[in-house]
């Protein structure tokens, strides 16, 4: 059991089901991403959080604000920097008994470890979430506990009616299940969401399924999931893929609609070549989570943000910059690298944990004849940068 807090608030992330805090409601599914698709899979869960505490003070942050829980509002600006995960914080004992009307149901995210791509590939996968990540993300909608079901040989066996009695009913001890439409579980994914709710019935769990969701808004990142609307038209259902492929493509507007949020990269400065410094764009090297989804590369605006090391400080306050995101050709360099310029900003930055969100992507990766070249063109991004940022 696993235990990461912030601002007093936690998340509790199993191991496996065995180890879970019960009674659960579920929200099942990948949750790559925890998209606007995501949150709606979730609302069913946290209402019945709701409906259980009645107002009532909680540890956790669904009681900090219903309304926030409700509409599922994003408020990037007050990220801090997680505390690290600690596997010795033992969990609360719990009897592996029937729910009674006292017990405290733990709205909870049941998902898969390793993704389940990566099990039957057997090649790595990145994600747009990584852990650490998508914990933030359930904790700022409300969300209690996260299980991670170790996607194995012997999970991906398991018929969907021994998942439904073995998993949910004996181990989680689930009151209730919300699944999205296209869901698929059990041995070669033949159990259907209809299967699922039809094997749940005989435990006398109810199921919500979640229809596809597509966003049909304005420009405009929506604050809730409530301007997502079921996808009856032709515009492509909201999901990971289409999320990845927005990504690949350079569109980080349609990405950042998508997802509810703008796509941040989390990662701390490491010490670099020092180039940028020499012709007067000092730059934060980031290493990043290696399992984290890199977009096109090339120059974005983006806005950064310096975590802070303690949970009661102040939130961060954002910068505008722009980032690299390649292998510097101008410097013969071979590997990846994420490099960001922060405007208006000096000082040591090594070491530290930044957040850079993406806005806008500007143009792709070019080799100069120069590095004399690669500053003039540098002062240009900055200066469209600017003028993109100022306006949005």
């Amino acid at each position: 059991m696993l235990n990461l807090s912030q601002n007093g608030c936690s998340v509790w992330v199993a191991s496996s089901s065995k180890l879970a805090l019960t009674p659960t409601a579920v929200a099942l599914g990948k949750f790559d991403g925890v998209h606007l698709g995501h949150q709606r899979v979730i609302q069913p869960v946290l209402q019945q959080a709701w409906r259980e505490v009645q107002g009532q003070a909680s540890c956790v942050s669904v009681s900090s604000s219903q309304s926030e829980a409700q509409n599922f509002r994003e408020d990037e600006e007050n990220l801090q920097e997680l505390s690290p995960l600690n596997p010795t914080t033992p969990a609360p004992q719990q009897e592996n008994s029937l729910a009674s009307t006292h017990e405290h149901t733990y709205s909870t995210v049941v998902t898969f470890h390793p993704h389940p791509q990566e099990f039957f590939s057997g090649q790595p996968r990145t994600l747009l979430t990584p852990l650490d990540e998508k914990v933030e993300q359930l904790r700022s909608l409300g969300i209690e506990q996260l299980v991670l079901l170790p996607f194995d040989k012997e999970l991906s066996a398991l018929s969907p009616e021994d998942f439904v009695e073995k998993i949910l009913v004996q181990q989680l001890r689930c009151q209730r299940l919300s699944v999205g439409q296209d869901f698929c579980f059990g041995k070669q994914r033949t159990g259907t969401a209809r299967d699922l709710q039809l094997l749940a019935a005989k435990y006398d769990i109810p199921v919500t399924i979640v229809p596809l969701q597509t966003y049909t808004g304005s420009d405009n990142p929506p604050a809730d999931s409530s301007c997502v609307n079921i996808a009856l038209t032709q515009e492509p259902p909201i999901s990971t893929s289409r999320i990845r492929q927005t990504l690949e493509n350079g569109d980080i507007t349609s990405a950042n609609l998508l997802l509810g949020r703008p796509y941040t990269l989390f990662g701390v400065v490491i010490q670099g070549q020092q180039l940028g410094r020499t012709i007067g764009f000092p730059t934060a090297n980031l290493q990043l989570p290696k399992d984290k989804f890199l977009p096109r590369q090339g120059v974005y605006a983006v806005r950064g943000s310096i975590l802070n090391a303690t949970p009661n400080a102040t939130a961060p306050i954002p910068y505008l910059g722009v980032m690299n995101i390649g292998n510097r050709p101008t410097v013969n360099g071979t590997e990846p690298s994420v490099e960001v310029h922060l405007f208006d900003w000096s000082g040591d930055l090594y070491g530290k944990k930044l957040a850079v969100q993406l806005v806008k992507f500007l143009r792709p990766e070019q080799k100069f004849s120069s590095l004399e070249a690669l500053k003039t063109q540098i002062q240009l991004d900055c200066a469209i940068a600017r003028e993109v940022l100022s306006s949005q």
